[in-house]
């Protein structure tokens, strides 16, 4: 009988991830991750639950022993606070001083659920790993590829897209046949009732809800700068720190009573890091939210190199529809897509993902946008 240890965060998903693999015959353990302590790294600022009794972590451990008794299944526990620190969070902070996006979700994927975790796992003799993520895993000629789960709406492919072909080998993902609607029926069946009705986990990977500008302050001090129309420079108001803002960004910009333009609203085009000035545009159909074509780096491949000159779909955000690319290589670090039309906030920082047909070929993240040539960000 294989054995099996499964991240058991304390939510549905994964609850239901260890009975079907238990279903299936395998020898399942439960091991709760403990990533983030919220004192010991300054999370004050932006944090709702400071003064909380219990913190989310230790509520979320405590609904995993519930699980783990119901389903008799062992449960482990292991923080990999310093990992986290190091490996997710630090890459993060650079990012935002920088200018550009990150999606420290796809990082923690990379280098602790299926690094860290994984490491712990063989040492303990276990010969898979697994998680409640929704994504496949299908085997041709021996080589593992990565799937779109069955649940279009919930596949989570975009955030494993830079694991390798070793690491996706060695997992398992018991809920790539199954929608979330299922999911919720077998918890009721199984009437797990410290999951069955919670609801999913959001924020940061790990971390949780925060109110993010302010969460950054923690770690990036807030820096004044002027907000730019980039039509024709006017200095509309003032930003705290052009980190702490993202490209396509509408919401939080604090620009208001300037004539004609409230009913478009103002969205965020550009970000110039070296003069603090934030650039935005009038409309969410400005030319200057557009680009065709970005050049991306920290390639990952998990099965296939895709070919010179070849046409993928790619994904520039989570839950974000397929678009068409050519893909072409200036090295073997860094590539070119080039977009079928014209796409919308692109984002530095942020992953693209490709994929061919269903399958996930891995991809990178996003170093620059252009349109027509011309460099399109900061």
């Amino acid at each position: 009988m294989s054995k099996v240890l499964l991240g058991l965060s304390g939510g549905v998903d994964s609850a239901v991830a260890a009975y079907l693999l238990k279903k299936q015959g395998y020898e399942v353990t439960g091991c709760f991750m403990r990533n983030w302590d919220a004192i010991a790294n300054g999370d004050y600022l932006g944090n709702p639950t400071l003064n909380e009794s219990q913190c989310p972590q230790e509520k979320d451990y405590d609904d995993a022993v519930k699980v783990a008794k119901a389903l008799d299944i062992p449960l482990l526990r292991i923080d990999f606070i310093k990992e986290y620190w190091d490996d997710v969070f630090s890459y993060l902070i650079r990012e935002y001083k920088v200018g550009r996006t990150p999606n420290p979700d796809i990082f923690c994927n990379k280098y602790i659920k299926f690094d860290s975790f994984m490491k712990f796992a063989k040492e303990k003799g276990f010969d898979y790993i697994a998680m409640g993520h929704y994504a496949k895993k299908i085997m041709i000629d021996g080589v593992s590829y990565l799937c779109k789960s069955f649940d279009q709406n919930k596949d989570q492919t975009y955030f494993l897209s830079q694991i390798n072909q070793a690491q996706l080998a060695y997992s398992l993902f018991p809920l790539g046949d199954i929608d979330k609607g299922e999911v919720r029926k077998i918890a009721h069946e199984l009437n797990l009732t410290s999951v069955m009705d919670k609801k999913d986990s959001t924020g940061v990977c790990f971390i949780g809800e925060r109110r993010f500008k302010e969460f950054l302050k923690n770690y990036i001090p807030a820096n004044k700068g002027d907000i730019v129309d980039i039509e024709n420079n006017r200095v509309l108001g003032k930003h705290d720190g052009v980190m702490y803002y993202t490209i396509g960004q509408r919401r939080g910009l604090g620009i208001g009573g300037i004539k004609g333009e409230e009913a478009k609203g103002w969205f965020v085009v550009k970000k110039d890091v070296v003069n603090n000035i934030l650039y935005v545009a009038s409309g969410d159909e400005s030319d200057y939210l557009y680009s065709d074509e970005c050049l991306v780096d920290n390639l990952n491949f998990n099965s296939r190199k895709p070919k010179d000159g070849e046409h993928l779909n790619a994904k520039f955000r989570y839950r974000q529809e397929d678009k068409g690319v050519t893909l072409y290589y200036l090295d073997d670090e860094k590539i070119r897509l080039v977009f079928d039309k014209p796409y919308k906030s692109v984002t530095p920082g942020q992953a693209a993902v490709l994929y061919d047909g269903d399958i996930c070929l891995g991809g990178g993240l996003i170093h620059s946008t252009y349109i027509k040539g011309q460099r399109n960000d900061s």
